[in-house]
């Protein structure tokens, strides 16, 4: 077995030696980094975080938010409030969208009308001749000229 270069003993050495000190790991959850992150919210309320997207209320579109990962739960505060606490989602690339964050139907209504361009409106008007269908009969069996 090799030397190790750090501590220039060997692993198993170091490991019979430290033994009786050393403590199990056996029922603590794996080390998760809490650090908080900065997002901004996007043209559908939602922000980005590993991949999922979480809803916030919609007011905050264009703001800038703050995410913290906290006990299986996210933690998005605005200005130091707290805005939402969605469940973290297993998986990737997956949204949660809470019904109280959106603008609600009239809103949304009215915002897709603002944004439907209205149909162009005719420049000419014509006028249209109204025949009798036999008319049209004749022209195809070549008696109209």
């Amino acid at each position: 077995m090799r030397v190790h270069g750090t501590t220039h003993e060997r692993p198993i050495d170091r490991f019979t030696a430290e033994a009786s000190v050393l403590l199990g790991t056996a029922g603590h959850p794996p080390f998760r980094l809490e650090a908080v992150q900065r997002r901004s919210v996007a043209e559908d309320y939602l922000v980005s975080f590993e991949t999922n997207r979480y809803s916030v209320p919609f007011r905050l579109i264009g703001q800038e938010v703050e995410v913290r990962r906290q006990r299986g739960q996210l933690e998005l505060r605005h200005r130091g409030a707290v805005v939402a606490t969605p469940a973290i989602l297993d998986g990737k690339y997956q949204v949660c969208i809470l019904p109280e964050h959106g603008p609600g139907a009239i809103a949304r209504t009215q915002r897709s009308l603002r944004s439907t361009p209205a149909p162009p409106s005719p420049t000419v008007s014509a006028d249209v001749e109204i025949r009798d269908l036999t008319w049209y009969d004749a022209v195809c069996s070549g008696g109209v000229q």
